[in-house]
Parts: structure tokens; C-alpha cells; sequence
């Protein structure tokens, strides 16, 4: 007699647990190609420069075989398909052991670590952004297809967030400006070989780029209607303690363009003295002293001079966690199983370049 049903062998469906009930998880939905009109509204030409300015055009004259291969990998890509994990966190294993078989790679954690869901965390936002920068620049061909795919569907995530938010479009442009000249490298100067699956979905991703870069650009801020205090009413004082609290330059210049008065308290030289001590070491600034016209430093042209030499502390709300007992990494608020007597004194903060050297092998 014939089998007629779903293989017993098999694992089954994957279900989670959801406000409105028990929902099988799919990794694909038809409901991906809601909302995707908006890459028709671009041309499906994209230029690529190199560095000895010849260029090289791909149009659909050269890809009329893939066009319906290209909207259909980009409905995929929507945010829509997200995979479900039940835990959080991942145990990082680099060699083979009885117990385990093979080792963690970068794109298996990048999956596991639930990023979709960081993002909305305000404490973690700009971690995974630094994150996503720091993967866009070098470690994006060493990700999966399953990988590359999530780290585009939680890129649009972010960059959807902001439009709706407004919140610190300025390292969103950051990120896809090093995401772009990435692809525009991989694609044009290093060979398709090193790009995981069709060279045309990668043109349609960078077409994607493209789009939201132009969208973060016409990106307008709302002027909010208060009647009650405002920033402008606080005493001097309290702004000048409020600018002592920023760890980044832009945000000072940025809050410096909100008012004359806030502009004066921006360009103090001992707000940008302390920054640049607060970042580095006094032989670092020593070396590269820039004096202004009237005989003393200037602390601010110190600041982004120093920059482009050394790396600035990082300062984060959130970040990942390391346990060196367990040797897994996880959110600090989700926890993990460890089994160490005071997992507390077992954990470690890691940061975005942290995170990137664990997996190096």
C-alpha cells in the first residue's frame, strides 16, 4: 500500500507562537510582494565606476533572461521573511570536538543573534548599525546566502525605521555609502565568483541601495508643535552640561545648528579639549597639534584630524555578551544556560569589531 501522507521521517513543520495563536513558520509568503513597487520607479540600468574611471553598464538588454528572476529574488528579500529561532543565543565553537561537529561561522550567528528584533531596541540600534558597517566593508562574501539575505531584509528594517522615526539618519548614510562601494568592488573590479548566487541579484540589491540612499537624502525632519519647555528655555548651564555628555563631534555640531545660542556653547575650545582626551592618548594628539590663527590649538580641527589616525572609543547602550565559561554568545537580556557558580564574573562585552574577530579563522 502506497504512503500517501508527509514523509514520517521527516522533521515536520516549524510553528511559533504568536499574539493571535500558534502560526506556521515558512520561509517564504506570497504576502512578500506587498509593498514592493517601488523599485520599478528606478531604472534597472546601474553604472559602475572603478578607480581607473572606465565604465560598465548593465542594462536589461543584458539580463532580459533574469528580469523575472530579479523581482522575484527581491520580493524574497523583503522583511517579511524573517526566520524564527527559538533560542538567542549561539554557542561559538571554532574546531571539531566529540560533542561537536564542525565549527560557528559568521553568517550561522549573524542569523541566530535575532538582529530584526535588536534594531527596535534604541539601546541597541547604533550596535548593529556599527555592526552592519563593519560586515559591508570586509566580511560580506563570507556570509551565506541565508545570511546575505538577512542582513538585506534588517538593512531595509533600518532604513524604513528612520524614514518613520527620524532617528540619526546620518550613520544610515554611512553604512550604505561603505555598502555601495563594496558592491560596486565586488561586482565590477574583483569577479562575480565571490558574490554568493546571480551577478543580477546583486545589481538589483545595489539598485535597492540606490533608492534608499536617494530617499534618506529627501528625507525631511518634522518640526514638532510644543507649547510646553523646550531645549531653547534650559539655562545655560544645563545645555552646557547636556553638550559635555555627547562622546561624538557631529552630534555636538549638529545640536550647534539648532540655535545661536547652542552654536556659541558648540564651539567652546574646552568642550572639544575634553573630546579629544576622552578619545585619545596624549602622545596621539601631541604629535599631530594643529595651532588656530591666534596662537592657541584648535581642539576642533584636532578632533577630526585625529580621527582619520586613530579609532574613537565606542559607547553603546547595549551590546552583545560573551560567556567565557559557556563560550556563548547571547543578549544579556535573554540570558543562556550557563553553568558556571557566578555567571556574572564569566561575561564579557563585546563590541562590533569584537563580534567580527570571533569568527575569523
Amino acid at each position: 500500500m502506497p504512503f500517501l501522507g508527509q514523509d514520517w521521517r521527516s522533521p515536520g513543520w516549524r510553528w511559533v507562537k504568536t499574539e493571535d495563536g500558534w502560526k506556521r513558520c515558512e520561509p517564504f509568503s506570497p504576502a512578500l510582494e506587498d509593498g514592493n513597487n517601488q523599485l520599478n520607479d528606478i531604472s534597472h540600468t546601474v553604472i559602475i565606476t572603478g578607480d581607473d574611471e572606465n565604465e560598465e553598464v548593465y542594462n536589461t538588454e543584458d539580463c532580459e533572461f533574469a528580469a523575472k528572476k530579479r523581482k522575484k529574488d527581491h520580493f524574497r528579500n523583503n522583511t517579511d521573511s524573517q526566520c524564527f529561532y527559538r533560542e538567542k543565543w549561539i554557542y561559538v565553537h571554532k574546531e571539531s570536538t566529540k560533542e561537536r561537529h564542525g565549527y560557528c561561522t559568521l553568517g550561522e550567528a549573524f542569523n541566530r543573534l535575532d538582529f530584526s528584533s535588536a534594531i527596535q531596541d534604541i539601546r541597541r540600534f547604533n550596535y548593529v548599525v556599527k555592526l552592519l558597517q563593519l560586515i559591508a566593508k570586509s566580511q560580506l562574501t563570507s556570509l551565506s546566502g541565508a545570511a546575505q539575505k538577512n542582513y538585506f531584509n534588517i538593512l531595509d528594517k533600518i532604513v524604513q525605521k528612520v524614514m518613520e522615526d527620524q532617528y540619526n539618519p546620518r550613520l544610515i548614510k554611512d553604512l550604505l555609502q561603505d555598502l555601495s562601494s563594496t558592491l560596486c568592488i565586488l561586482i565590477r573590479g574583483v569577479g562575480k565568483s565571490v558574490l554568493v548566487g546571480n551577478i543580477n541579484i546583486w545589481i538589483c540589491r545595489l539598485e535597492t541601495i540606490l533608492l534608499w540612499q536617494q530617499q534618506l537624502k529627501n528625507l525631511q525632519m518634522n518640526k514638532q508643535v510644543n507649547n510646553g519647555l523646550t531645549l531653547s528655555d534650559l539655562p545655560l548651564h544645563m545645555l552646557n552640561n547636556i553638550l559635555y555628555r555627547f562622546s561624538d563631534g557631529w552630534d555636538i555640531i549638529t545640536l550647534g545648528q539648532v540655535t545661536p545660542t547652542l552654536y556659541m556653547l558648540s564651539e567652546d575650545r574646552q568642550l572639544w579639549k575634553k573630546l579629544c582626551q576622552y578619545h585619545f592618548a596624549e602622545k596621539q594628539f601631541c604629535r599631530h597639534l594643529i595651532p588656530s590663527e591666534k596662537g592657541h590649538i584648535d581642539w576642533k580641527l584636532m578632533y577630526f584630524a585625529l580621527q582619520k589616525y586613530y579609532p574613537i572609543k565606542e559607547q553603546y547602550g547595549d551590546t552583545l555578551h560573551f560567556c567565557r565559561h559557556c563560550s556563548i554568545l547571547f543578549w544579556k537580556d535573554t540570558g543562556h544556560p550557563c553553568t558556571a557558580s557566578d555567571p556574572n564574573t564569566c561575561l564579557m562585552p563585546v563590541s562590533p569589531q569584537h563580534f567580527i574577530d570571533l569568527f575569523k579563522f
